[in-house]
């Protein structure tokens, strides 16, 4: 049975061997003197840097849902999954509903209920499976407060209610590290809410190939891209409602993350931030 903890969901982008995992990020400083901006595009950076900063702190006040996903992804075997899913602080509790539509077979089903059963017996291993996810979305989240410097955006404008940028790279930014050297080699666009000033949906693509390490380390195919939606379920709860990722390559950092991946998430409801796992595995089996 496919091992349902090593995955990744956050809001995102994922990098190098995946999308570049757009979440949560300590505050940016702001712009450097080596990486200025012309005067008119100095608006448009100080929105994107307004609405990283907001992610920030509403990353601060989360608060924790239960919800239905299907996915299709490597982490499915290409199968499409239904599961419920219930976050909590030690991570998200998965319980697997149907594959390619069909409920499972009893048999099936029992195995689910054994593994979420070891689940209940042994929280501290499921935190520590868990927490390689959230250093992944950590090392991610760092790169957050490289958009601001790292990427030329255009003037917004309004698509839907929306304000949609487009952004491609600096040229005058030098990265930092193999993460960034992916991430800067993106172009796309993200819709930006302008009342909330949070990030509605983020699009981007890989124009050409980006190879590190002589393609040791990785080799990130053009054509490579993700996109990621999300929806307002008042502040500061705003959640992915719709991941799609085809990346195209190889990578040794971000294992955790699919490289392909198509989910969309619905029927949320919110759950008490201090669920125990145990509670959680009795809110994911609730019919």
């Amino acid at each position: 049975m496919l091992d349902r903890v090593g995955y990744n969901r956050t809001i995102g982008w994922a990098a190098a061997g995946t999308a570049l995992c757009f979440t949560l990020a300590a505050p940016s400083t702001g712009v450097s003197a080596a990486t200025a901006v012309p005067p008119g595009a100095a608006a448009t950076q100080q929105l994107v840097l307004t609405m990283a900063n907001n992610e920030v702190t509403a990353a601060l006040h989360k608060d924790h849902y239960a919800y239905t996903s299907k996915e299709r992804s490597d982490r499915t075997g290409g199968h499409l999954w239904t599961e419920k899913v219930v976050e909590t602080n030690a991570g998200k509790i998965r319980f697997l509903l149907a594959e390619d539509g069909q409920p499972l077979s009893p048999d099936r089903e029992a195995q689910e209920r054994g593994r979420l059963a070891a689940i209940v017996e042994d929280p501290g291993g499921f935190a520590k499976k868990s927490q390689m996810v959230k250093d992944d979305e950590a090392h991610a989240r760092q790169l957050l407060t490289l958009l601001p410097n790292a990427f030329l955006f255009s003037e917004p404008h309004d698509e839907n209610g929306y304000m949609r940028i487009d952004f491609r790279p600096n040229p005058a930014y030098q990265t930092q590290s193999m993460e960034e050297r992916v991430m800067h080699a993106m172009s796309g666009t993200m819709l930006v809410d302008p009342r909330a000033v949070r990030l509605r949906e983020i699009q981007g693509r890989l124009p050409q190939d980006v190879t590190i390490g002589f393609g040791l380390l990785a080799t990130i195919r053009a054509g490579s891209s993700f996109a990621t939606t999300r929806d307002s379920f008042g502040q500061p709860d705003w959640k992915t409602t719709m991941v799609n990722t085809d990346v195209n390559g190889k990578a040794i950092f971000f294992k955790s993350i699919a490289r392909k991946e198509h989910a969309e998430h619905a029927d949320f409801v919110r759950v008490d931030n201090n669920l125990s796992v145990a509670q959680a595995v009795a809110i994911a089996e609730q019919p």
